[in-house]
């Protein structure tokens, strides 16, 4: 192979070529005139491309790629031995919770793994006991259910938007840990993730969405109101932390201001968390790094 040639400090070596040249859309014609790194930095440069992003989402692809075949094998686990797992996706709006179950779910069975992110409840819902329409989403056995937000609504994005009483609110907030002590009891693994995204990063989110036809969809009058409710969110958001970490359903803490690092980072903690068979001949890193990933303690409280 030859030495790397680099640009703007960062570096390519001929092994990259087919790689890159796939990334920027090159023709087979164009790709045969390259005969080495030289020559691709030199169209690179042509083009106006930062090496460095191309490398990175390269990068960032095979990482995730590698996670993705430990998720595989993860779920083959869970449906051998006919467990039952509940991952949570919590976090404020705008903070990459949708984004990261679908890099987690992409490869999956999906015979064996449902997503949930259930709408606002019906009338005869909304008469029932708080928990009941979540019950019947929980995992059979063999399965992995994500929740796209879940039982937690009533924790944050209820009370700030007015969604609930505050008799509700105390009622859930008292209920909650033993309804997950039941859970636990009973044999079903809850993974409680929080994404943390700044206030900048989300105002930014959301700007970047309004420009985006093929993403206004996500933006909702909930979102809308987001920033200027931001110090409730954070209050209510505190209260939950303080009152539903527990040792048997902790709170993860995600640091999710970079997208791609945060979804590979909750892959980690999820895969290195779970004992599952084949675990010790991974050919990725699954320590999930302390920088992103954090359990809830009284020290972090102010986070976000």
């Amino acid at each position: 192979m030859a030495a790397p040639t680099s640009i703007n400090g960062s570096s390519l070596a001929s092994g990259d070529i087919p790689d890159v040249a796939t990334r920027l859309g090159l023709t087979p014609d164009e790709l045969k005139r390259l005969n080495s790194a030289a020559d691709l930095i030199k169209l690179l440069a042509e083009r106006n491309v930062k090496v460095r992003s191309v490398m990175d989402t390269l990068r960032y692809e095979e990482e995730l790629e590698t996670l993705q075949v430990e998720l595989v094998h993860l779920q083959r686990w869970i449906q051998a031995h006919q467990l039952r797992v509940a991952i949570l996706f919590e976090g404020r709006d705008a903070a990459g919770k949708g984004g990261t179950i679908r890099r987690f779910t992409e490869h999956l069975n999906p015979r064996a793994m449902r997503v949930v992110a259930l709408p606002k409840p019906t009338e005869e819902e909304r008469g029932q006991w708080y928990f009941q329409r979540y019950i019947r989403q929980l995992p059979n056995p063999g399965e992995i259910v994500f929740f796209d937000r879940s039982w937690y609504n009533r924790a944050v994005v209820e009370p700030v938007n007015g969604f609930c009483a505050q008799p509700e609110y105390d009622r859930f907030m008292q209920q909650v840990t033993e309804y997950e002590h039941m859970l636990y009891e009973d044999g079903v693994t809850v993974i409680k993730f929080w994404f943390s995204i700044s206030r900048e990063e989300q105002l930014r989110r959301f700007e970047s969405r309004r420009r985006n036809p093929l993403k206004q969809w996500k933006l909702s009058p909930v979102d809308e109101k987001a920033q200027e409710l931001w110090d409730t969110y954070t209050w209510y958001k505190e209260q939950m932390f303080s009152r539903t970490h527990t040792s048997f359903a902790p709170w993860i803490i995600v640091r999710a201001d970079n997208k791609r690092v945060a979804r590979l980072e909750s892959m980690r903690y999820a895969l290195n968390v779970l004992p599952y068979e084949g675990k010790a001949q991974a050919g990725v890193r699954l320590a999930p790094d302390p920088n992103v990933i954090s359990r809830f303690h009284r020290g972090i409280i102010k986070i976000d």
